[in-house]
């Protein structure tokens, strides 16, 4: 009777066991198997979240099977208690094991909202933008300048932990501009002391934290504008008609101001090269404007005779040369224009209505272009009239 009783417990221990087996062996599958995801999302941690929370929520949006696996797969692989906050893309069939790896690896969020703080010429722009999962693209959801008060869907988004910042400074702005740009940060922390060098502060996009110290973004994107200055200076054409790579920056601000055509720096670096070697007075309206506001904001009209007329360091219709500093933080590519301009007799342009410009090698073809841009100056303000 003990016999057959002690028999039959080792059969269905046996089988207990094989059962066993079995399952472990399905859940090991099922935890590194392809998930059930069709499309991408975007999955977001919050701080203090559980294993048990997390795992319910990627069942609730469908990138796991089971949320019994998924814990004990992640127990298994000793990182339950790793969970680190922050959006994180998941992409489409994801298993169960790249997800916790995912979820556990750390550093900055994958997607989820970001904050752009976008210091322009004429205006600051604050956007929150989201990524879109799908076509992993970003798309504005809330924008406003610093002029205007923030939506309320604004706190909604800087409450949260794990927002990305970024600060995008624009090519051509002063470094006043950039300097009141981010004094009026309210995400950032720390006092700015003095404008820096204008023509030294790199024109890029900085990703930022909260409470980053403003001074030692300053610091950074000096740091970045030196290297590319050096770098370029290094590479550049032989026979340019500069002293040192201080000049070559001026030159540089001054061809990011006179255009916004990408495939017209060269060309216009190279008037302005052709000028020196002359010589011949430089002659932008650019450089008169610095003078009258030294960076800080935009002149808003037009010049007047007199400030034409008006001898100062940065008139070139009254000086020779070049003036004494940068009259704005110049780009990578209009650094490299300046330093590698095109070959061309040309010394004249102006606007030719469509946003570029007509070039002459000289005076008479030059007057005639003008003329011509005179017409379709009067041509817009007419259709601008009619259309009042």
């Amino acid at each position: 009777m003990i016999r057959h009783f002690v028999a039959n417990f080792l059969t269905l221990l046996i089988v207990g066991l094989i059962g066993l087996a079995i399952v472990i062996s399905s859940g090991k599958r099922s935890f590194y198997a392809e998930g059930p995801l069709d499309q991408a999302i975007c999955f977001r941690v919050a701080p203090g979240d559980s294993l048990r929370v997390v795992s319910s929520g990627l069942v609730e949006q469908e990138a796991i099977s089971s949320e019994q696996i998924f814990r004990i797969g992640a127990q298994y692989t000793e990182r339950a208690g790793a969970l680190r906050f922050g959006s994180y893309l998941i992409p489409e069939g994801a298993s169960m094991d790249q997800i916790m790896d995912l979820l556990t690896r750390g550093g900055a969020s994958t997607c989820g909202s970001e904050i752009q703080y976008r210091i322009g010429v004429t205006r600051i722009d604050t956007l929150v933008r989201e990524l879109d999962p799908t076509t992993q693209r970003f798309e504005t959801i809330v924008q406003f300048t610093s002029d205007e008060e923030p939506p309320e869907d604004y706190a909604r988004f800087i409450a949260q932990a794990d927002i990305q910042y970024r600060i995008t400074v624009a090519e051509g702005t002063t470094s006043w501009q950039v300097w009141e740009g981010l004094r009026l940060a309210e995400f950032l922390s720390g006092d700015l002391g003095d404008v820096p060098r204008e023509g030294w502060l790199a024109p890029d996009s900085y990703s930022v934290q909260r409470g980053s110290d403003r001074q030692a973004i300053l610091a950074e994107m000096e740091a970045r504008q030196e290297r590319i200055l050096a770098d370029l200076w290094e590479a550049r054409a032989e026979g340019l008609p500069y002293a040192s790579p201080e000049e070559a920056l001026i030159m540089a601000s001054i061809v990011e101001k006179e255009t916004g055509v990408a495939d017209e720096r060269r060309q216009v670096a190279s008037v302005f090269v052709n000028r020196l070697r002359v010589p011949m007075r430089l002659q932008t309206d650019p450089t008169v404007i610095y003078g009258i506001t030294m960076g800080q904001g935009t002149l808003g009209r037009g010049l007047r005779r007199s400030e034409l007329d008006a001898v100062t360091p940065y008139n070139t219709y009254r000086i020779d040369g070049l003036p004494p500093t940068p009259i704005a933080n110049p780009g990578r590519a209009a650094i490299a224009a300046a330093l590698d301009p095109d070959d061309t007799p040309y010394l004249y342009f102006v606007a030719d209505g469509t946003g570029g410009h007509t070039f002459s090698t000289n005076l008479a073809d030059h007057n005639r272009a003008v003329a011509r841009w005179r017409e379709i100056e009067a041509e817009m303000r007419a259709r601008e009239q009619a259309a009042d």
